[in-house]
């Protein structure tokens, strides 16, 4: 059933626009991340964090069947720090998301944690004049998390922050993952490492007071986030050109902020409201001087991949398999300092 089932992702992936890709996982993401606050009052941020990641790492594994041992085994030492560093920094991402929405409303973290991507789309422009951007993010964080009226939780907005500093990591992992294991194999991996990584702050209060409806519930959550937004991101980040991908990315905070309103109701305030609109445009304006029609995952770099049997169809070519997106593609010619091509493109999944 397993092995008859990839086949028919590759096929729908192919037939779903990369956008619309990206918009279903942008509001599944926060759903689900909107029914994980519910839960808190169950268990700790941590808990919930790791039963998500242990749900999802055990579904992409089994989905992921005999082939992934294949690809592990056939991949280079680097290929495989890479998923180990990426798993690291998404469990990251997740677990100061997770402890953040726990203390601060749901769009205002999702936009301070934002921050790590607009960060990675300014500096790879490397103009100054782009970090009128940041500048327009942050006053848009200020507006958001309104510090002036005493009532800010500088621990949530802390783990905001940290969780801005794994985002940087994930954005330039993913490609590199995606296009060396393919999506399935790489995300079931990365879950994989990242169960690992959560096990010790989240474990023992999952084994402490066992509750099966809680676990259940994290079953569909897990769905929710992190599987199906991660499985689908990194399948459109091979497809879509990198202004294309880091526009779209730039909706995620209003994203955000519309979840939090209609799943547990954290209606925002007007200035919010303008925070909010503040960081989306931020978002939005540091893209537009990345003109590259290039996918963020290079044809060349996916040719490259061995085609593994029940995942990507493709030519079976023997890889290179240290050739990976690399920081900054070589200037051709009209491509100076001015559009060189970015890093990554920008893009979370708390």
């Amino acid at each position: 059933m397993i092995r008859s089932f990839l086949p028919s992702l590759r096929r729908a992936r192919l037939q779903v626009p990369a956008p619309v890709m990206l918009l279903i996982g942008m509001f599944t993401l926060h759903t689900g991340s909107a029914l994980a606050v519910t839960a808190f009052a169950q268990a700790s941020p941590a808990t919930i964090t790791w039963l998500r990641l242990t749900w999802a790492a055990l579904l992409l594994t089994a989905l992921g069947g005999r082939s992934l041992w294949r690809a592990v085994r056939e991949a280079t030492w680097r290929q495989r720090a890479s998923v180990v560093i990426l798993g690291t920094a998404s469990a990251g991402m997740m677990m100061f998301y997770s402890e953040a929405t726990a203390r601060i409303e749901l769009g205002t973290a999702t936009a301070i944690e934002f921050l790590g991507t607009l960060v990675v789309a300014v500096a790879a422009m490397r103009r100054r004049r782009e970090l009128v951007w940041i500048a327009a993010a942050v006053a848009g964080v200020l507006c958001l998390t309104r510090p002036w009226e005493g009532e800010l939780d500088l621990l949530g907005v802390g783990f905001a922050l940290a969780g801005a500093v794994c985002v940087v990591f994930y954005i330039v992992l993913t490609q590199k993952v995606g296009a060396g294991f393919g999506a399935v194999h790489g995300l079931a991996l990365t879950m994989a490492v990242g169960s690992l990584v959560t096990a010790p702050f989240g474990a023992p209060g999952a084994f402490a007071e066992p509750d099966p409806g809680l676990i259940l519930f994290t079953l569909l959550i897990a769905l929710l986030f992190p599987m199906v937004p991660f499985l689908l991101e990194m399948v459109a980040l091979q497809r879509m050109t990198r202004t294309a991908y880091s526009t779209f990315s730039s909706m995620e905070p209003g994203v955000a902020l519309v979840m939090g309103l209609v799943v547990i109701g954290q209606a925002p305030a007007p200035l919010q409201i303008v925070g909010m609109a503040l960081v989306v445009v931020a978002g939005i304006g540091a893209t537009r001087g990345e003109r590259s029609g290039r996918p963020a995952v290079p044809e060349r770099v996916r040719e490259r991949r061995r085609a593994v049997p029940g995942e990507d169809s493709g030519p079976t070519v023997e890889p290179e398999r240290d050739v990976a997106p690399g920081p900054v593609a070589p200037a051709g010619p009209g491509e100076g300092p001015e559009n060189t091509p970015t890093a990554a493109a920008p893009g979370r999944a708390a």
